[in-house]
């Protein structure tokens, strides 16, 4: 029997972390700060590492912590099963290597402080609302991440970041609209806010009316926050606005913590799937791939180019997702994973591009790998891997979301993620053609390879995107297969979750 207190670290560690690093930016030296930031994201990395653990020894398992010692559903829960541990860990494995990279980074703005509290601020948002057992808490964290990010995005306090920042904030406070009043619905309908307990209640209690009213509300909040097409209009400005360092934690996490895994945790544990909602995620999945990397290709800014990308390898995982098979889900949450790593490292071969000649304009650059050799390779071995090119991990992933399409007989969507993985290709290949080959211009003749830290993150995820593709291998496919298996559970989530809270 396993304590279930740990999981309320994921909460504890990010918000102590945020106000202490307030209080030392203002009073101690800068370093401190580092030092704190630095220390607090590994311990998370370290408690999903055995979070993952507890999911290897007991597949099946469902922790569950009771704030205050109150039973269900009238107490506030955490919840920790598969799913959870598999986001827990994409989320912090990440933000760790990110938040090295940012202590060289950062240097550039003003009040690194500053960055840290809201980067930490961020981080408490997105691990709350990924082991909240009630919608209403749910909403809480989705808004402190969501907020946190509002002012990340404009942290440079340029133009062109605070009017991003803004169409940010306002297309992110329509989407909390439709999210806060699908959760009022729930809650007059259900008489309550657990998650488990509402799971329960409306298996039971069926409304013909109020699941596809609400599931479109939903769907309408969470695309919005995921930047599915057609909602996706704020992302390429938030995205290429923002420092590097943001821009890969808001394309690598945030946009799957707030859209994607909130949207499978209601839609498949709560409210139960049916057909339409799954033929819905199908083709708006497609449709993303498609429509974003075509505006993709003829951008010029790597940033923005790399955003539009985002919005396309968002259409792989809800392609996966919506097919609604084990194959499928497996695929789509793989690639989430794989998504990840490989767009994160991407923003940052950006982010150090920018820091070295303080240009994101692919026409003013060429021959950048003669002075920059560890962000050329990197970005290549990025490039590839989110193209689906063999034996990188993002090959992988795409294939087992195009035969998942196919045995489903599916083939225009099978048709539609091929397409879709050359289109990536000849979009983020633009950044090697045009940064790093051909001669390097007079101008630039001095520049040097970026900090250590910065090197060292992006050597790392360069390594995940090599090596990512043995996760698939049986001794470490509990890693997916315990997420898989929480979405396949469907509304027996709520059984399982009251049976774990009483033992």
């Amino acid at each position: 029997m396993h304590n279930p207190f740990f999981v309320t670290y994921f909460v504890i560690i990010p918000l102590l972390s945020a106000f202490l690093i307030s209080i030392i930016g203002k009073y101690v030296k800068h370093r401190y700060v580092e030092m704190v930031a630095s220390i607090s994201c590994f311990l998370l990395l370290v408690f999903s590492l055995q979070g993952l653990n507890i999911l290897r020894k007991a597949s099946d398992s469902v922790l569950v912590y009771k704030l205050g010692g109150w039973a269900l559903p009238f107490g506030i829960c955490m919840v920790f099963d598969g799913l959870a541990g598999f986001m827990l860990f994409t989320v912090n494995l990440i933000a760790f290597l990110i938040c090295l990279y940012s202590i060289n980074y950062m240097e550039k703005y003003t009040d690194k402080p500053k960055f840290f509290t809201l980067f930490f601020l961020m981080l408490t948002g997105m691990n709350g609302l990924i082991i909240t057992g009630d919608l209403f808490n749910l909403f809480v964290f989705l808004e402190v991440a969501s907020i946190s990010s509002y002012a990340l995005v404009a942290f440079g306090t340029e133009a062109e970041e605070l009017e991003a920042s803004f169409k940010y904030a306002i297309m992110g406070s329509v989407a909390s609209c439709f999210i806060f009043l699908g959760i009022a619905l729930l809650y007059g309908f259900a008489s309550t806010l657990n998650m488990a307990d509402m799971a329960n209640v409306l298996s039971t209690k069926p409304s013909n009316w109020l699941i596809p009213f609400v599931s479109v509300l939903f769907l309408m909040g969470f695309g919005l926050k995921a930047a599915l097409v057609p909602f996706h209009g704020w992302l390429p400005d938030a995205h290429s606005s923002a420092p590097a360092s943001i821009s890969a934690m808001l394309s690598g996490v945030l946009i799957k913590t707030l859209g994607l895994y909130a949207l499978m945790r209601i839609f498949f544990n709560v409210l139960g799937v049916s057909g339409i909602y799954l033929s819905a995620l199908m083709f708006l999945g497609a449709l993303s791939i498609i429509v974003a990397l075509v505006l993709a290709v003829v951008q010029w800014d790597i940033k923005r180019l790399l955003a539009y990308s985002t919005i396309s390898q968002i259409g792989y995982i809800v392609l996966g997702i919506g097919l609604g098979t084990p194959l499928g889900i497996l695929g789509g949450l793989f690639h989430l994973f794989n998504h990840s790593t490989s767009k994160s490292l991407l923003f940052l071969n950006a982010g150090a591009v920018d820091y070295s000649i303080n240009t994101r304009d692919l026409r003013e650059m060429s021959g950048l790998k003669q002075k920059m050799p560890v962000t050329a390779n990197t970005n290549l071995i990025g490039s590839v891997a989110i193209s689906g090119i063999p034996p990188f991990h993002g090959f992988f992933s795409k294939l087992i979301i195009v035969l998942a399409c196919i045995q489903r007989g599916f083939i225009g969507y099978a048709l539609a993620a091929v397409i879709g993985s050359l289109l990536t290709l000849s979009a983020v290949m633009k950044m090697q053609r045009y940064a790093f080959l051909g001669e390097l211009k007079e101008q630039y003749k001095n520049i040097k390879e970026v900090p250590f830290l910065m090197k060292f993150s992006m050597s790392c995820l360069a390594i995940i995107c090599i090596v990512g593709g043995i996760l698939l291998l049986p001794n470490l496919k509990f890693f997916l297969d315990s997420a898989v298996n929480v979405i396949l559970e469907g509304r027996d989530y709520g059984r399982l979750v009251m049976e774990a809270s009483i033992r």
